[in-house]
């Protein structure tokens, strides 16, 4: 039976001709960059992902790599924000992007089964009245944390962050940070920056009680492209 012609066999070819254009070497950032806004593309704004190998030991709490950062140029996408603090501070949250923002009564409307938001930010002082939601915002990665940068006194400038797309990260059981760090949409310098920083970052965050190679391998991609061995 002859092969069906279709989409399936449209994007084979266009993964193909975009792989013949990668190196198994690992290249330096600028041309892993250009590599990337020369593949084929799509009809989509494809995502910018970034991928670091680490060499930690997950199974070390105190090696654990967790937290947030606001990307030079952003992420091309914003999010839904919503911000447990004073009622001082209500309208200065609305002002820099929040949803909803207020105290106790968030916390019943979230009780109430309202989801409609992305992240969630709180002032350090509202844990105690946020404390009831952890069963319900926990298992969706939702509950504000100090780790994640989702605690933050200064509550405001963490709703116009977050808003704009700051970027939440965690490293999975094999030692791997995944990260969005924008479209393919951007110039070659916001890609490059962004990435740039998201790297920086994580060296930054190297464990003490880490030992051998900490960065192992950094690879970029695009959502619906091959990966780019960064050189770092």
């Amino acid at each position: 039976m002859p092969k069906r012609k279709g989409k399936s066999n449209r994007n084979g070819k266009r993964v193909r001709a975009d792989r013949e254009q990668t190196s198994v070497e690992a290249i330096p950032l600028d041309q892993a960059v250009a590599t990337l806004k020369k593949f084929k593309a799509t009809k989509f704004d494809q995502s910018v992902d970034i991928a670091l190998y680490l060499g930690i030991d997950t199974k070390q709490s105190e090696q654990g790599i967790r937290g947030s950062l606001a990307l030079p140029h952003g992420v091309g996408k914003s999010k839904r924000v919503i911000a447990f603090c004073a009622v001082d501070k209500v309208a200065d949250c609305k002002a820099a992007g929040a949803l909803e923002a207020g105290g106790e009564e968030l916390v019943k409307k979230i009780e109430d089964g309202w989801m409609e938001f992305d992240v969630a930010v709180a002032e350090p002082t509202m844990m105690r009245i946020i404390s009831k939601l952890g069963r319900v915002l926990g298992p969706k990665g939702l509950m504000p944390s100090p780790k994640s940068g989702t605690v933050n006194a200064n509550v405001a400038q963490a709703v116009k962050e977050y808003a704009a797309g700051k970027v939440e990260f965690k490293n999975d059981k094999q030692g791997n940070v995944h990260a969005s760090i924008g479209r393919l949409s951007f110039s070659a310098d916001q890609i490059r920056d962004n990435a740039q920083a998201f790297i920086d970052q994580i060296q930054k965050m190297k464990p003490t009680t880490t030992k051998g190679q900490y960065l192992k391998r950094v690879c970029l991609s695009g959502t619906m492209t091959p990966s780019v061995t960064v050189a770092v």
